[in-house]
């Protein structure tokens, strides 16, 4: 089933060991075709593991995919643009929930278009403990690779002028 435009989701991350991570309420829906889904929000309830809870600061455009193994933020605050990337499985579908499964590393873009490689240390600890293969940590280090030329090519989340039409798109959605 394909989603509209307006539509809202439900956003579920998940550890390899089929532990809830952290839950967003709510996403809106801005495309979806049969390689992503993009959605935006803001101030939305974000659900921690342990219980606590909290609201996102600024507006954010999320790109799904269904072959790649990350998903990727574009953070709008008041001081630039930032993208948290996570690696992770592709998403799946659950009714109106995205489900993707959290593998630890992180790329962090900055607004100057510096970035930085997060939570390697987490990530080895959970290889450990959750036994990843060594065929998932072959796709995970590649998946990071790919993640980060299309970050220095400037490609998909990365290209400023589709992001802008995404974010304005959604801002119009929310109006």
């Amino acid at each position: 089933m394909k989603h509209n435009k307006g539509d809202k989701l439900q956003i579920h991350c998940y550890k390899h060991n089929g532990k809830i991570h952290r839950i967003w309420e709510e996403s809106t829906v801005l495309e979806e075709t049969n390689e992503y889904i993009i959605c935006g929000n803001y101030k939305t309830k974000v659900i921690e593991n342990d219980g606590r809870s909290h609201r996102t600061k600024e507006p954010a455009i999320i790109f799904f995919y269904k072959n790649n193994w990350f998903n990727i933020i574009a953070q709008f605050k008041d001081f630039g643009l930032f993208y948290y990337c996570n690696i992770a499985s592709p998403y799946i579908f659950d009714e109106d929930t995205i489900k993707y499964i959290d593998y630890d590393l992180d790329l962090r873009v900055f607004p100057d278009g510096g970035y930085r490689v997060l939570d390697k240390n987490e990530y080895k600890y959970h290889k450990k403990i959750m036994n990843y293969s060594e065929d998932l940590d072959m796709i995970i280090n590649k998946e990071l690779e790919k993640l980060i030329n299309m970050k220095i090519n400037n490609e998909g989340p990365f290209d400023k002028e589709k992001l802008a039409k995404y974010l304005k798109e959604y801002e119009e959605l929310i109006k």
